[in-house]
């Protein structure tokens, strides 16, 4: 006769990965910059707590580890989180993996021979606009920007053409960032600039005329991404003896349609509130 002896079954253990709570707190903030993407307008910290599930203090922790590496950004105006600038530079990243910027200077290239002009690829950083790569033209007297170089969105073509693709709601946030009361802001972001970003979206390009500098004048349109959003703006841009009020239509018909080819080649799409020509 024999016995037997019950065994017990053997306890699973967790993965080491998922007891680490290093592991699990990385695993939180990219919940939280997934769903900052997936809403451009930004989202409170109470409304983030509830999508991501979290405390609302293990939110306000992470997020608060997340904006002092530019992850993440704090709208004090509205009290808004919303992706930040270094979220960007990493997800660029992504873009190089796809050859963004030397594919797009192909286009480019090939812009610049049909206009004759300098041809300016640039992006956004918060308020301002960063060029990306310049196609100079051939001509002696010409613009010249070299990559890195920060303009104010304002007063320069790709950055009105970038505002003008924003989402109503993200450009609205963008104008009163700092608050109601701002007489620098109130001077810039007039009725008068409000139709200029009308006519943007529905021409298809947007305009620098000696904003930036005397002399020069910049004709640009966006390039969207997968989303329906700006990605980048390309411009032509040169003296003012050369992109004549005759001319302007012409060029900016080139950019625009420059751009368009550029989102089609990387899997992007215009918005659905923008008119194209």
């Amino acid at each position: 006769m024999t016995t037997s002896t019950k065994t017990k079954p053997p306890v699973k253990k967790k993965p080491s990965s998922e007891r680490s709570p290093q592991v699990q707190s990385l695993s939180r903030a990219l919940v939280i910059l997934e769903k900052l993407s997936e809403h451009d307008g930004g989202l409170s910290l109470t409304e983030l707590a509830h999508l991501c599930e979290l405390p609302t203090s293990t939110t306000h922790r992470l997020l608060t580890t997340l904006e002092n590496k530019r992850f993440v950004r704090f709208n004090r105006g509205s009290n808004l989180w919303s992706v930040g600038v270094q979220s960007f530079v990493v997800g660029n990243a992504f873009a190089r993996s796809r050859n963004f910027v030397p594919m797009a200077k192909i286009f480019m290239r090939h812009l610049m021979d049909k206009a004759g002009e300098t041809v300016n690829l640039a992006t956004q950083d918060h308020e301002e606009i960063v060029y990306l790569a310049q196609v100079e033209c051939k001509e002696m007297m010409r613009a010249f920007v070299r990559p890195g170089l920060r303009a104010p969105m304002h007063c320069s073509a790709v950055g009105k053409a970038i505002m003008a693709a924003m989402p109503e709601v993200e450009r609205t946030r963008m104008f009163n960032i700092q608050g109601v009361g701002n007489d620098t802001r109130s001077n810039i972001y007039t009725p008068d600039f409000m139709n200029t970003l009308d006519a943007v979206r529905e021409c298809g390009y947007a305009l620098d005329d000696e904003e930036q500098s005397v002399g020069m004048r910049c004709v640009a349109s966006v390039i969207y991404d997968e989303n329906g959003g700006p990605l980048a703006a390309v411009s032509i841009s040169g003296p003012t003896a050369r992109i004549t009020d005759k001319r302007i239509p012409v060029l900016g018909k080139l950019v625009n349609q420059t751009c368009r080819d550029i989102t089609e080649s990387f899997g992007g799409r215009p918005s659905e509130n923008v008119i194209l020509p």
